[in-house]
């Protein structure tokens, strides 16, 4: 709870205009991370927002009401906050992580959607989830980078944007992840960030026509597999990842809306994170120095 009240003092007030003064932003996002991390509804979660953090520990100026929690939620603005806080969170352990997998994961919902089956000849109902996209450290489980879309969206086009964002803080040696990645453009924009593209070749692909980093990645994989497989290995780390944060805060989100779906498992992983934070704290000896220069804004 302290490290969560370090990262959201960064978070800088909007500017009052008019009307009513709304509550403060820093406050409404540690009640919204605080009411994930206990897996609680949002009426049982009030009682301990009230009586531990309040009466206890000060880390909040104000307690909002339940439904503010819930409507915080819902606001599209706060998405690119949480995302930042994200790669914030992970920034303690740039120094220790320079190998990474990427990975997707499903998280299930209380939405249905209707649709025709052609292998059944009528209509069936089917549960929507939402699919989290995400980089992660595969010694500590950290996850640097983070991206929500909807369960029809592949997961190829999104290894571009999470590896761009993890250089930004972290040097790369190893980039790990299984055949749907693979692609000539991922494999140039892993190598052109100075790390190894270890990504398994499918059994049509060849070895020309694809560039120079794909023929060095293929003949690797094709005539010294075991030491490929050696590194390949390491993405199971990404299995591990997903596994931590769905066994402490749930597979499912409880939203309904879209926005506040996406919003609730970013707080997840923003949980996620802090923990790994706190192991690392008495593994490592490391100090959570979150590198907070500037204020974030909404």
């Amino acid at each position: 709870m302290r490290l969560l009240k370090d990262i959201t003092d960064a978070i800088e007030q909007p500017i009052y205009e008019f009307g009513r003064p709304s509550l403060p932003i820093a406050d409404m996002v540690y009640g919204s991370v605080m009411k994930v991390f206990t897996t609680f509804s949002l009426r049982r979660f009030m009682g301990d927002m009230q009586e531990m953090i309040t009466k206890e520990k000060n880390y909040v100026d104000c307690v909002p009401c339940y439904a503010s929690v819930g409507h915080f939620l819902q606001r599209k603005d706060i998405t690119p906050l949480l995302v930042k806080l994200v790669v914030l969170t992970s920034l303690p352990l740039t120094t220790v992580e320079k190998d990474f997998a990427i990975d997707s994961t499903g998280y299930g919902t209380n939405v249905f959607q209707r649709c025709f089956s052609f292998k059944y000849g009528k209509e069936i109902n089917s549960r929507r989830w939402v699919k989290c996209h995400f980089i992660t450290g595969v010694k500590t489980n950290i996850i640097a980078g983070v991206k929500i879309t909807s369960e029809f969206d592949n997961d190829c086009p999104e290894l571009p944007e999470l590896v761009n964002k993890t250089a930004e803080h972290f040097d790369m040696n190893d980039v790990v992840c299984d055949k749907v990645y693979l692609s000539q453009n991922n494999l140039e924009l892993i190598d052109g960030h100075g790390a190894t593209p270890h990504i398994p070749f499918k059994s049509n692909s060849k070895a020309r026509g694809n560039g120079s980093v794909w023929k060095k990645m293929y003949y690797l994989f094709m005539l010294k597999n075991d030491d490929f497989l050696e590194h390949y290995h390491k993405r199971s780390n990404a299995k591990s990842t997903v596994q931590m944060i769905k066994a402490k805060f749930g597979d499912f989100v409880r939203s309904k809306t879209w926005t506040a779906q996406v919003n609730e498992v970013l707080c997840k992983i923003i949980c996620h994170n802090i923990c790994v934070v706190i192991q690392e704290m008495h593994e490592l000896g490391k100090e959570p120095n979150f590198c907070v220069e500037s204020h974030l804004s909404v």
